[in-house]
Formats: structure tokens, C-alpha cells, sequence
């Protein structure tokens, strides 16, 4: 048993403390900007809560964070009353924020100066992977400290793997982002086709599910795609918000990303209509207004 602190509990993070604590075993205390939001999953799964990202890393083995993006992350680890003011050597520093390269590297850097260990480890599986503790996580870092903290991220996750030196894991997040915008479009094109041809979607997808069109995002979203329900699931907002980074950053690097940059326009369309909230397969709706 470690002693861990999670920070921030949203729709991801919220799940992943949880199991942390009755998976895992360890003794954990949570933060949240939303002090109610911290008081029920105490209630709920034991622990203690702290008012201050401080307050709540103080002394503890690793701390983990979830929020929304570059600046919340600088908020809670080097804003006032931030984590890594309060974290003691030896520690480490997990972020699982979807955010930029650049951040992870400065974090990298900074808690390395103050003596403890930092891994960028964004994840994928959404919320469902989250609840159910099967996440894939992709982590950048050095081999030791992913060594260390690797046995503790096991709680809820179903893989996590080394992708390199610290910002490694985030790079690695958004070639995932890349591949599913493009698939989930293509995805929306083929239900679309197949509907104007008055084809039966439940039994094309049954057959073309099978062999090489075959995707996660086919065999678990086909079915709401095809009843126009959009409410499961990673939300347009921070999907935009994700390939946003990964468009800055081949900006930077030289990479060409002409698909992605379509498809984040398309989901831009899609809030436009009102779907910021929808989940990414939404892309339908948009061929079908």
C-alpha cells in the first residue's frame, strides 16, 4: 500500500482515484476544485479530501492529476498552494491530463530540480475504460521512475507502456487522437452511404466488422451512430481541444496532418449545431443534417 493523492475528479479522474483506492488498496486523498464533488467520492469510497493541491500532495508517495489542460495542470502543480511546493523527494508525479508535450517537459524538468519524479501518462479508453479500470496508458518518463510507478497505474489500467523520455507519453496520446478522427469519420461515411442505399446497417456492420474495416470504434458506437444517439462517450469539446494540440504541435515538428485538420473542422461544425457536448461519433449528425 502507497500512500497516493489524486488530483482532479472529473468524468476520468473521478473513476481512476476510486480504484486506486479499493483495486489498488492504497491509502488515498483527493482534490478537487469542486470541494462537493471531493466530499462525495470520500463518501463513497473512504479516503480523505484536501482543500488545496498542497495540502493534498503533502507526503505522499505519488501523486496523481486529471484536469483539463495545460493551464489547469500549471495550476495545481506550479500555481499557489500548488503540489509540487509540498512534494517531498523521492515522490512521483503522474499526470494524465491530455495536454501539450511542451508542459510535460517543463514539469519534467521542474520536479527534477525539487527532487522527485514526474511521468507524463495521458490515457485512452474514455470514460467506460476509466469505470471499468481497462485504460491503455501511454507514459513518458525515465525507466526507473516508470518502474516505480508502473505497479500503481496497474489499478486501473489494462496496458501501460514506456514510450520514451518525458512528453513522449503526450506525442504518443496524440497520434491516437490523429488515428480516431480519421476512422470515426470514415466510420460516419460508410453509415451514411449505407443508409441513402437502403441497406440494413446492423447487418453490414455484422459482416464488414469482421474483417479488415473492423474497429473498436465500429463494433462499440455503430449501433447508436445508426439511432442518432451522440451521448456516449469522449465529448466534441475536448476532442477539438485535443487535436488542437496535435495540430500545434505538427506545426512545430513539420508533420502534415491534412485528414485531422478536416475532421477537426467537421467537429466545429458539429458544435455549431449544438453537439458540444455530443460524443466524437456525432460526425454522423453532421452528414445527416
Amino acid at each position: 500500500m502507497a500512500k497516493v493523492a489524486f488530483l482532479g475528479l472529473g468524468v476520468m479522474g473521478y473513476p481512476m482515484a476510486g480504484h486506486l483506492k479499493d483495486k489498488g488498496g492504497h491509502d488515498v486523498t483527493v482534490y478537487n476544485r469542486t470541494t462537493a464533488k471531493a466530499e462525495k467520492w470520500v463518501k463513497q469510497f473512504g479516503g480523505t479530501y484536501a482543500s488545496t493541491p498542497a495540502q493534498a500532495a503533502r507526503d505522499q508517495d505519488f501523486v496523481f492529476a486529471c484536469v483539463g489542460n495545460d493551464d489547469d495542470l500549471r495550476a495545481v502543480t506550479l500555481g499557489p498552494d500548488g503540489a509540487f511546493e509540498a512534494m517531498k523527494a523521492g515522490a512521483i508525479f503522474i499526470d494524465h491530463t491530455t495536454a501539450s508535450a511542451d508542459i510535460a517537459r517543463e514539469l519534467d524538468e521542474e520536479a527534477g530540480k525539487r527532487g522527485f519524479g514526474f511521468i507524463d501518462a495521458p490515457v485512452s479508453g474514455g470514460q467506460a475504460g476509466a469505470e471499468n479500470g481497462v485504460l491503455t496508458v501511454m507514459c513518458g518518463g525515465d525507466q526507473a521512475t516508470f518502474d516505480k510507478a508502473r505497479p500503481v497505474i496497474d489499478a486501473f489500467a489494462r496496458m501501460v507502456g514506456l514510450m520514451g523520455p518525458a512528453g513522449a507519453g503526450q506525442l504518443t496520446k496524440m497520434i491516437n487522437q490523429i488515428c480516431i478522427a480519421g476512422l470515426v469519420q470514415g466510420l460516419s461515411e460508410g453509415i451514411h452511404f449505407g443508409k441513402k442505399a437502403g441497406l440494413d446497417i446492423e447487418k453490414v456492420i455484422e459482416v464488414i466488422s469482421k474483417g479488415a474495416a473492423g474497429s473498436w470504434q465500429m463494433e462499440n458506437r455503430h449501433k447508436t451512430m445508426d439511432s442518432g444517439q451522440y451521448e456516449f462517450g469522449f465529448a466534441v469539446d475536448w476532442m477539438r481541444k485535443d487535436l488542437g494540440i496535435c495540430l500545434a504541435e505538427a506545426d512545430r515538428n513539420g508533420a502534415k496532418l491534412p485528414v485531422t485538420a478536416l475532421v477537426d473542422q467537421f467537429y466545429k461544425d458539429v458544435q455549431a449545431m449544438g453537439g458540444r457536448r455530443w460524443d466524437t461519433s456525432s460526425l454522423l449528425a453532421r452528414l445527416e443534417r
